[in-house]
């Protein structure tokens, strides 16, 4: 285990030469991809979306492809199509930008519902289905969408699907002024992701996602995991609550977090520490609730401190 958080920390600190000031959101990022989960990053442009990505990808060493989503792309660009060859007489299939490792889902709700959800089956299943034929996306596959507020213009609310199959979802914000100083000087001259080299590979992400899941959780944290789920389906602010895809990423998160600290095991801190990331994006206000500014984070906090924390013996 301890050399697998070796390379877990080498990888944060090689994606903190492009990305300063950031640690906990690289760290969500880490876990997501040791999870073997998908990232939705909202923030406003401009805060590092892009880069985040493209160093993680530099970091593992990974094939990396960047889907820029417009009005107009179809489906097809993305999963792939199939094209007749007239010298063979048969179909052949031309892939899409999706038969990559990493993908980057640049500003994904800049785009129709109907190209939104030609992802669903890659970021569920691991593989794309054209003309009836499936094909298998290469290991580990990880979707990092960015996507801007969606109040701003020319943005498209993604639908409860397809949210649900992201693992976490994070933010960036503004960098402190400290922070923002250091960026200016040490993106003057080039930019550290041109120079950036890989500290891992593909294989040893694949094999400490088999090590994540045999960290321990006591039967005591799967019931305390449901009723954290089941209070937000019953809370007075929420239409719709966790759904049970929700509660299982929790406890996976909650694995990944303990594993990253350098235990086999869970603690309710896990659990705790995973909710707001894994959960928040899952859960749908009210509008009065939304009108009182009240957030799906807020109402996770009160559930967290309402719910009895189970004793782990």
């Amino acid at each position: 285990m301890q050399d697998s958080v070796k390379i877990l920390k080498s990888i944060l600190y090689n994606v903190e030469k492009v990305i300063v000031g950031k640690r906990h959101a690289i760290e969500l990022v880490i876990i997501a991809l040791i999870c073997d989960g998908h990232v939705l990053i909202e923030d406003v442009p401009g805060v590092g979306k892009t880069s985040l990505v493209s160093a993680l990808a530099k970091s593992i060493n990974a094939s990396f492809s960047r889907i820029q989503f417009t009005p107009d792309i179809l489906p097809s660009d993305i999963s792939g199509f199939s094209v007749y060859n007239q010298k063979t007489g048969e179909f052949e299939f031309r892939p899409g930008a999706i038969m990559s490792q990493l993908i980057l889902a640049d500003e994904i709700n800049r785009t129709s519902p109907k190209t939104q959800s030609s992802l669903l089956e890659a970021m569920e299943e691991k593989q794309v289905t054209v003309d009836g034929i499936t094909y298998k996306l290469p290991r580990p596959f990880m979707v990092l969408a960015t996507q801007n507020p969606v109040e701003y213009l020319g943005t498209y609310p993604l639908p409860e699907a397809q949210l649900d199959r992201f693992f976490l979802k994070i933010t960036l914000g503004y960098p402190r002024s400290n922070d923002e100083s250091f960026i200016l000087k040490r993106f003057l001259l080039e930019s550290p992701l041109d120079t950036l080299e890989p500290v891992a590979d593909s294989q040893d992400i694949l094999d400490i996602q088999k090590e994540v899941r045999k960290v321990h959780v006591d039967s005591s944290l799967y019931d305390y995991i449901v009723e954290i789920a089941s209070e937000t389906r019953k809370h007075s602010d929420i239409v719709l609550g966790a759904s049970p895809r929700g509660s299982l990423y929790l406890l996976r998160a909650a694995q990944g977090w303990a594993f990253y600290n350098g235990r086999d095991y869970v603690i309710p801190d896990d659990i705790k520490r995973m909710a707001a990331p894994v959960l928040a994006h899952r859960i749908i206000l009210k509008q009065e609730a939304s009108l009182k500014k009240t957030t799906s984070e807020d109402i996770l906090e009160s559930i967290m401190y309402e719910t009895d924390v189970p004793v782990v013996s």
